[in-house]
């Protein structure tokens, strides 16, 4: 996956927040599965990934529906905020154990 911004988080939480809550996990795990493979058809051909984009979590995002961007003040928000963050660390921290 490419370098991760501010704005590849944001939009993945705008997507989980437009989906069902209970479906929420798994579109997360999906979004950045989408992002990795993405980047390594890039990588491989120099070409954009024909569905999830250059690699960048934000593209993988934007192929789902986004909700409008609220702030800090709405808990729903910021839980889908974190579950990308968790989800990230999780996949950062598989990276490093397989790649020592």
């Amino acid at each position: 996956m490419r370098p991760l911004l501010h704005g590849d988080v944001s939009n993945a939480a705008r997507a989980l927040l437009a989906s069902a809550p209970g479906r929420r996990q798994a579109l997360c795990q999906q979004m950045v599965r989408e992002a990795e493979l993405a980047d390594r058809h890039v990588q491989r051909t120099g070409r954009l990934h024909p569905e999830w984009g250059n690699g960048s979590l934000m593209m993988a995002a934007r192929k789902y529906r986004l909700a409008s961007e609220p702030g800090f003040d709405n808990v729903e928000f910021i839980e889908c905020f974190q579950t990308v963050l968790e989800q990230l660390k999780l996949a950062l921290l598989k990276d490093q154990r397989s790649n020592p």
